[in-house]
């Protein structure tokens, strides 16, 4: 129960700098550095469900804690940090209050008529509020239904968000960006101006509908950190954790046949083909250093865009925007450095 993991540690934090590293380039990406157009699947789409899966290893050691202390007391936390992530993240899309809007710098409405006539607003959902609602409905259903329970029940949600999207989406192409049935119901919520613009229509990778096939990537999670957790460091918890992502991977891609992998619908067999890669990694990442005691240091050369990454980018507009990227990640490394030094945790 008390054992340090340090192999989790490293698979949270190697996440965040990816994360970080694929969200701050500042313009053409290398292909592995991209999500895939549509279906498919590249490195940095298993960015955030390796967020969430990594999320699931962190509550396995943290609910027994939160078992002690009663029905109330997990209500009450997971119901504040649930809400707490959503609205920060929900700020972050209204952030910084303030926009151009014909011509002129304005504060930032809930709703606005743009240039070209047509309405905008500020977006509801994102990957934060995801995450909040993928933290708030798994740590409700592992805590009352336990662990079994729970693992059926991500099973019954990856078959129903599969039934929802052949029962109510386009007959023709129910996996399409416009035969996709989440984005009728997120038009529905929230409307159209309140949605995510960026594949040139009112459509939202983060909305409503796909939480429903999310909320299994941290079950996973946290039936590996509990495995971990009670098997403790032993070769056997080790194999059974890799062939547990093999199957995961084989069940996966042969379901994506059917239900064709995709991140930005975040289909039932993108979610067992990216927890079977969070497994396998986490897997090789415990052999290497809790078993073989493998641990080593980083340094990432950075500066700013302009004046050293375009230089230095030889005419490759790919090769600045990756320099960005990665300095970004050193300084935050770097911040996150300074404040861990000084014991300073900034908790949610």
């Amino acid at each position: 129960m008390n054992q340090r993991y340090y192999s989790l540690d490293v698979f949270r934090g190697a996440t965040v700098a990816f994360m970080i590293l694929v969200n701050d380039q500042a313009g053409p990406a290398y292909g592995p550095l991209d999500h895939a157009p549509w279906h498919g699947l590249t490195p940095t789409d298993l960015v955030f469900p390796f967020f969430l899966f990594a999320i699931g290893n962190a509550l396995a050691f943290v609910m027994p804690r939160l078992e002690e202390k009663g029905t109330a007391a997990f209500v009450q936390k997971t119901l504040r940090r649930t809400l707490l992530i959503f609205v920060i993240g929900f700020l972050l899309n209204w952030f910084p209050f303030i926009h151009y809007n014909h011509g002129h710098l304005t504060t930032m409405p809930w709703e606005w008529i743009n240039d070209d006539g047509s309405l905008g607003g500020v977006r509801v959902m994102g990957v934060l509020q995801r995450t909040a609602l993928c933290y708030g409905f798994a740590a409700f259903i592992i805590y009352f239904a336990k662990l079994r329970g729970a693992i059926f029940i991500s099973g019954t949600l990856l078959l129903l968000y599969w039934a929802l999207c052949l029962l109510l989406g386009n007959k023709a192409d129910p996996y399409s960006i416009s035969g996709w049935f989440g984005t009728a119901l997120d038009r529905s919520v929230f409307g159209s101006a309140h949605l995510y613009h960026g594949e040139g229509v009112a459509f939202d990778p983060e909305g409503l509908a796909a939480t429903l096939s999310s909320i299994p990537s941290i079950i996973f999670g946290y039936f590996a950190g509990t495995y971990i957790r009670l098997k403790g460091k032993t070769f056997e918890m080790l194999t059974h954790l890799f062939v547990a992502a093999m199957i995961l991977l084989l069940a996966g891609y042969c379901w994506g046949e059917l239900f064709p992998i995709n991140k930005k619908i975040w289909t039932s067999s993108y979610t067992l083909v990216a927890a079977g890669w969070a497994l396998s990694i986490l897997s090789l990442l415990i052999y290497f250093i809790e078993f073989r005691g493998a641990k080593g240091a980083w340094s990432r050369f950075f500066d700013v865009y302009e004046k050293v990454c375009v230089p230095l980018s030889l005419g490759k507009g790919e090769n600045a925007s990756l320099y960005y990227a990665l300095s970004l990640v050193f300084l935050y490394w770097l911040l996150a450095r300074v404040l861990d030094k000084k014991k300073i945790y900034i908790r949610v």
